[in-house]
């Protein structure tokens, strides 16, 4: 099963103190925009994503078909794929791809600690 790129998602309350805290840190702006409320972060191959009033709660984002710097990739598992082979698995997800569609779509899914994992698949 190939997830694509991975980083974290923060869920934050103010977001130019975080993007002012991981720029201490070494991150550099990749993607996003203070006026929407979400700003993607690179520190070498590390991605965080920082989203004010979005969601609750921390999450893992895997994006099939995007590498580490979110440029496509040639081949890739497709999201309704990876939810096929996660349910083979026996894993319950919080939110099923349309199997009828192609192209953008997602999936959440919990660990068994309640964390959230979000596959995302932009293309």
């Amino acid at each position: 099963m190939k997830l694509g790129a991975f980083s974290i998602s923060l869920s934050v309350k103010d977001l130019q103190k975080s993007r002012d805290f991981y720029e201490k840190l070494g991150f550099s702006m990749m993607g996003g925009a203070m006026e929407q409320n979400y700003l993607i972060m690179k520190n070498g191959d590390h991605i965080i994503g920082l989203f004010q009033a979005m969601f609750d709660g921390n999450m893992l984002t895997f994006n099939p078909g995007w590498d580490q710097n979110a440029r496509n990739l040639e081949a890739f598992d497709d999201v309704r794929d990876i939810q096929k082979q996660v349910k083979e698995q026996g894993i319950e997800l919080l939110k099923e791809a349309d199997e009828t569609t192609s192209g953008p779509e997602h999936i959440y899914l919990k660990d068994p600690d309640g964390n959230m994992i979000l596959i995302d698949q932009h293309r």
